[in-house]
């Protein structure tokens, strides 16, 4: 093949979001780039975030967007001190893409289409002479005395002076992500911190009921991990604010992580917002032991407000069955395998119901508890946790400290946050640094 004699500055593996902007960055500094992607198109993952209208970054200060990578973010502040939202706003802006701030401080394309912000990349790359090869998987990295000298792929070798690793993580399979970056690196040496599912649903012992409360959303309601089964969790220990990522309190054990907001029962457990928010402290918490989900469906009140209300309904509506008083606190699909878990009889009516089957209620209602199964398997998950070790990633200019040439950035190394824009805009700074970085090292060569 004729590319097979050429020698190329820098070679870029996964035309992602970080591929594509370490790439345009590169050739922008004066390298000759190839960026070789495995699928028949770029930016694949671009085109599917935020639900199709990518959710570029995040207003959060610096400080509080480095808390939402978890332990890990601290690595970052290199490439966001190099290329942080403020230049990424403004790089969109130059390319004729205009952006808009939402609500929980998300930014996304004025237009809500991701084809526009794809189609900026695509521009950024042909202006600075990036050449392209779709369908051109990567399978090893070539090395010479330590150092980089191409790569081999189902079509032959490549041979270059540096090499940017942007292959993803091992989630959305579809648009290429599936761990190749992880083999390639550990066959050169490089530690692999087990991928584990992040941004997951999660699939729970009591397959049953959630089935039976398949599609009810729930908004305002707090959902806290424990460590245990659920059945021993005294539920009182549920906290009254947040816990996660990003937060400046950590729980006491056995809580695991807290959080408020949106939910949704599925047929396997339960998914939405907040269960995918907490689900990578869970994934971590289950090899450990069991982990159990407690839903307070009812955070605005204390037991005694609950008791007091419920009191007052079956008062004033004594004749009226317990399903009827329910009715006035659930979504309808919840009123029966709601009922069903307190142990009364459906058809009892609010006169008859005792004092100790209130307080049933009452609890029911601050904490509806789920034993978890298991995440869903890690391609379905939004984001991978773990990856290439960041100790053996140079923070200034994402090279490895292993292999000379070799550069990282994007998912396929160690970081990984909540939604709202931080993945992105990782990736983004991680590949303008790389890109710059790498464009040096073989100019000086």
């Amino acid at each position: 093949m004729a590319e097979e004699k050429m020698n190329w500055d820098i070679i870029v593996s996964g035309g992602g979001a970080a591929g594509l902007m370490a790439a345009g960055r590169a050739a922008e500094c004066g390298a000759n780039v190839l960026l070789l992607e495995k699928t028949d198109g770029c930016g694949k993952k671009i085109l599917v975030s935020g639900k199709t209208r990518c959710n570029l970054t995040n207003s959060a200060d610096l400080k509080n967007f480095i808390s939402m990578y978890g332990n890990n973010g601290r690595f970052l502040f290199s490439a966001f001190h190099n290329f942080f939202r403020p230049e990424l706003i403004d790089f969109l802006n130059k390319h004729g893409l205009a952006t808009k701030l939402e609500r929980g401080g998300r930014i996304f394309p004025v237009s809500d289409n991701a084809h526009d912000v794809l189609r900026v990349f695509k521009k950024y790359l042909s202006v600075n002479n990036v050449q392209i090869r779709l369908n051109t998987k990567v399978n090893s990295i070539l090395v010479k005395g330590n150092a980089v000298c191409g790569v081999k792929t189902e079509h032959g070798v490549y041979y270059g002076k540096a090499v940017i690793l942007a292959t993803g993580g091992a989630t959305w399979p579809s648009t290429g992500s599936t761990g190749d970056g992880y083999k390639i690196s550990a066959a050169l040496g490089h530690t692999i911190i087990k991928p584990k599912p992040a941004l997951v649903p999660l699939i729970v012992r009591e397959q049953k009921l959630a089935q039976s409360m398949q599609g009810v959303s729930l908004r305002n309601v707090r959902v806290t991990a424990f460590q245990g089964e659920a059945t021993t969790i005294d539920s009182s220990l549920t906290p009254d604010c947040v816990y996660g990522r990003g937060e400046k309190k950590s729980p006491r054990p056995p809580v695991i992580e807290s959080r408020f907001g949106e939910m949704l029962f599925t047929h396997f457990g339960l998914g939405g917002p907040i269960i995918l928010l907490i689900s990578l402290s869970i994934v971590e918490a289950l090899d450990k032991g069991p982990v159990s989900l407690l839903i307070d469906l009812k955070p605005a009140m204390t037991r005694e407000q609950l008791h007091k209300r419920l009191q007052r309904d079956m008062d004033k509506s004594s004749k009226r069955k317990i399903s009827g008083i329910i009715k006035e606190y659930l979504p309808s699909k919840m009123i029966e395998p709601f009922i069903e878990l307190t142990g009364i009889d459906k058809e009892k009516l609010a006169h008859q119901i005792t004092a100790v089957e209130r307080g049933k209620i009452v609890e029911l209602f601050k904490a509806l508890r789920f034993n978890i199964k298991s995440p869903l398997p890690l391609e379905k998950a939004i984001v991978t946790a773990g990856g290439v070790s960041l100790d053996e990633i140079d923070q200034r200019t994402m090279a490895s400290r292993l292999i000379k040439g070799l550069y990282f950035c994007g998912e396929v190394m160690d970081i990984d946050a909540d939604t709202g824009g931080y993945n992105l805009q990782a990736a983004f700074s991680t590949g303008y640094l790389a890109g710059e970085k790498a464009a040096e090292y073989v100019i000086h060569l």
